[in-house]
């Protein structure tokens, strides 16, 4: 038994709500597990696209009022936004791996690279006094800045110093490699913004603010999050599931051996949820840059354009993109004054250019002259933001 292509498209438009079909933020952010958080405005992109009728306030009010979504650094050191009821299972699956990793590159950092001012020899306890005054300075305001953080504990304004000449190797303080630290283990969460939706100057408010009690323990919690991914994205193969997550092929195939698959000719679905979807009508939609559908497999050829260069960047991010009965057709982007150009890079017939105009002018309606800029732009987007 297998999967066919169209099968598959049909699968991914059905449960990615491709036509539209998410109720709410949180039912669009849960039917992929996550959503990518790297660009804050690839949040409410992915979710307009999802859910016709939701408002930037919406999507606002679930994040920082209801606190039903939650952004945490977790699968592949990215920042996501997480159902508050995954919380556990990215955490313990996830996040506290990427935790340790953070910890132990900065520790190493600042034993190897010239400081100002020098630090003590115990960086294990400098870190943790640090840490600690930083919990307290943060409970005490409730919410605060990375700035207002500095102030109130000035060791976070610790320099490395540059070591070369080259560009990229400049003065950085440590402030946000500590504070994205505590965040990955849970001991803060980045809140609103100081701005419009499309800001990255966030805030910070304590995790016991959060989660009172702490994160709950899962067991098996990497099982349980491969679980969710297949629910998702399945059929998937091994090299998908590990790209993913960001796991090392044994510990993406320990996970997946405590689950009951089945293998569809090389890509993997839960034993429970074989049957192939019914394909819909066809539909229009367009997805931010890093939206977790064409991020979602390594392995793409069965919904990218074979001419698929322009859409990403030459670091493999992918810019935004124009889809259409589950498959890639075009990208898209938005031109100073909010105003939303595409381009087709496959011919779908005069239907699907029809409904790809509409979806364009939709979406421009619901930006209200909002400028959006990835953040890793892609020769596509570059194109048709400048043309």
């Amino acid at each position: 038994m297998d999967f066919s292509v169209d099968q598959r498209r049909a699968r991914l438009v059905a449960r990615h709500h491709l036509g539209g079909t998410a109720a709410d933020p949180v039912q669009a952010t849960t039917d992929l597990v996550v959503l990518h958080a790297t660009d804050p405005a690839t949040v409410y992109l992915s979710v307009l696209a999802r859910c016709p009728s939701v408002t930037f306030n919406d999507i606002a009010r679930a994040m920082y009022d209801d606190r039903t979504l939650v952004r945490m650094l977790a699968m592949r050191r990215t920042l996501f936004l997480v159902p508050a009821d995954l919380v556990p299972v990215v955490h313990h699956g996830a996040s506290l791996d990427i935790a340790a990793q953070q910890r132990k590159r900065l520790v190493a950092q600042l034993t190897t690279i010239p400081t100002e001012p020098a630090v003590p020899a115990d960086l294990d306890a400098w870190l943790e006094s640090i840490e600690t005054s930083v919990e307290a300075a943060l409970a005490k305001r409730g919410s605060a800045t990375a700035a207002q953080l500095s102030t109130d504990e000035p060791r976070l304004r610790t320099a490395l110093l540059p070591t070369s000449d080259k560009k990229w190797d400049v003065k950085r303080n440590i402030t946000s490699q500590v504070l994205t630290l505590m965040a990955a283990e849970g001991r803060m969460v980045r809140c609103e913004p100081r701005g419009a939706w499309t800001s990255r100057a966030h805030t910070w408010e304590p995790g016991a603010s959060w989660w009172p009690g702490g994160i709950a323990d899962v067991p098996n919690a990497k099982a349980a999050l491969v679980e969710q991914y297949l629910r998702r994205f399945g059929p998937a193969t091994v090299a998908d599931v590990a790209w993913w997550t960001g796991w090392p092929l044994g510990v993406t195939r320990k996970a997946l051996e405590a689950l009951d698959t089945v293998d569809l000719g090389g890509a993997l679905v839960l034993a429970d949820d074989a049957v192939p979807e019914q394909p819909s009508a066809p539909k229009a939609a367009l997805l931010p840059a890093l939206d977790p559908t064409p991020m979602g497999w390594k392995e793409r050829e069965w919904y990218l354009p074979e001419d698929w260069q322009p859409l990403y960047d030459r670091n493999g991010n992918i810019g935004p993109t124009i889809w259409w009965g589950g498959e890639v057709i075009g990208g898209w982007a938005v031109k100073p004054g909010g105003i939303v150009a595409t381009q087709l890079l496959l011919d779908r017939g005069k239907a699907a250019a029809k409904a790809v105009t509409r979806a364009a002018e939709k979406l421009q309606e619901r930006l209200e002259g909002a400028a959006v800029v990835p953040s890793f732009p892609t020769p596509l987007e570059i194109e048709l933001r400048k043309g």
